[in-house]
């Protein structure tokens, strides 16, 4: 499924109440397994330096939440599934809390999941009704990899 979040400012922070009146606004109710795609507009500067500040991210409670409800492989058009690096920075800046940084990321050490960035096309989806599949290309050694993502209508 793809819910939509081109509403939401660069650099948002995206929260489970956010994440369930997108869901309720759909009048969909994720099911355990269902992939979770979050469009944010940021693919339309991909190519520009200003891709990397582009787009909403999902922070730690967000991710959490998507895992609780049985949520284990999510995707988004932005750069990284957390908010643009800058718009971190900031807050660590301004804080010094340092869980701020890639806490959509670090999520995954209390519980497992899979994120992909950097999707195109997501506006060409339906929200829901199409089959996604992600075909990875493993790297030996490698924390991460890229993969072949094919959705089928």
């Amino acid at each position: 499924m793809v819910a939509d979040f081109t509403d939401k400012p660069d650099g948002y922070n995206i929260t489970p109440d956010d994440i369930r009146a997108k869901l309720d606004a759909m009048g969909y109710a994720l099911k355990e397994g269902d992939i979770f795609l979050a469009r944010t507009g940021a693919d339309a500067y991909w190519g520009k330096p200003e891709y990397l500040v582009k787009g909403s991210g999902f922070g730690r409670a967000a991710t959490l939440w998507l895992i609780d409800q049985g949520i284990h492989v999510v995707g988004t058009d932005a750069w990284s599934w957390d908010r643009p690096l800058p718009f971190q920075a900031k807050d660590f800046e301004r804080t010094r809390d340092s869980s701020l940084v890639w806490e959509g990321h670090f999520a995954g050490i209390e519980k497992g999941y899979f994120q992909i960035e950097k999707l195109t096309n997501l506006d060409k989806l339906p929200s829901t009704g199409f089959t996604f599949y992600c075909f990875p290309i493993k790297i030996k050694g490698a924390s991460a990899g890229w993969i072949r993502a094919v959705a089928e209508i």
